[in-house]
């Protein structure tokens, strides 16, 4: 007896359906199968709190990136400094270091810190991070076969500083180098004023009642003040940057009356690359490599990976 036609196409449908069924794996069952790569983390001293959070590589990442540079910047320059963020923290975590979330290290805010720093456009912002991060993900700069120190800083003077001249060691891909786009920055030429009484407690000095407050003796590479001789003693730029609190090691004294007015150029020590500067090179439609390849000279972008086995 022949079968109804709708038997046989049922006969047929499960003769196909019942195997694949058994090919189905839930997703604990595929993890067991197949495991999923583990992403590296980094542990992080958070300032407020002082204990140690465990915080996944790439969202680390984000985090620097979001906190150390703004959210209006290209992206191509975000991508850069996320390189650089990358990098360091790698470099610091090879080497065994303690890690912050200050400017001793890196800055860095989570998701809830982000929330209250950017209000309403921190789901806007938060993407456009996460893209540069995305983007570079894995990706550290790396000179001889080692991570680099990837030092960075907000704005220069118009070049950056060769490493000895800043930490006294050298180093063969932080040297100066020209940065002619930090002359849009801000923070490019500031002026600051000091009580003179409070100049001369602090460096154990005495100046004239006006006119010139030093004699510049020496400059760096980066032109930047090297030595500086105030009423007989003598100073590197580095000193009186720290003990003044001065934006730049890029200065000029002057004493009137009782002030002493101080004009900077440049944000930061110098070292590595200038944040502004990569906006610069990002507006002139240079990429993120080109970038990287500018401040870390002789420097290669290579895969973190290598270094986390």
């Amino acid at each position: 007896m022949k079968k109804p036609f709708y038997l046989l196409l049922f006969i047929l449908i499960a003769a196909i359906a019942i195997p694949a069924v058994g090919l189905i794996l839930t997703e604990k069952e595929e993890e067991e199968v197949i495991p999923k790569k583990e992403e590296p983390s980094v542990d992080i001293v958070r300032s407020d709190s002082q204990k140690t959070e465990s915080v996944p590589l790439e969202e680390y990442v984000t985090g620097v990136v979001a906190a150390e540079m703004p959210a209006s910047f290209e992206k191509e320059a975000l991508k850069a400094q996320a390189v650089a963020a990358r990098t360091f923290i790698l470099t610091q975590t090879l080497a065994g270091m303690e890690v912050t979330d200050t400017v001793d290290d890196q800055v860095f805010k989570d998701k809830e810190e982000l929330k209250q720093t950017w209000g309403d456009a921190y789901e806007k912002n938060k993407e456009k991070i996460e893209d540069a991060a995305k983007e570079t993900e894995g990706e550290v700069l790396v000179y001889n076969g080692e991570p680099i120190t990837a030092a960075f800083f907000s704005s220069g003077n118009g070049k950056t500083e060769n490493a000895e001249d800043y930490w006294q060691s050298p180093l063969p891909y932080l040297i100066s180098v020209d940065s002619p786009w930090d002359e849009s920055a801000p923070n490019f030429e500031q002026e600051m004023v000091i009580p003179r009484a409070q100049v001369e407690e602090t460096l154990d000095v005495t100046l004239p009642d006006s006119g010139e407050a030093g004699t510049v003796k020496e400059r760096t590479s980066g032109g930047r003040v090297a030595e500086i001789v105030i009423d007989g003693k003598t100073f590197t730029g580095r000193e009186i940057r720290e003990k003044l609190g001065l934006p730049s090691a890029d200065f000029h004294l002057k004493s009137a009356g009782g002030e002493v007015i101080i004009t900077t150029k440049g944000y930061g020590h110098g070292v590595g690359m200038s944040q502004y500067g990569a906006n610069g090179m990002a507006k002139e439609g240079k990429k993120y490599t080109e970038i990287t390849e500018h401040y870390y000279p002789g420097a290669s972008i290579e895969s973190a990976g290598a270094f986390l086995k």
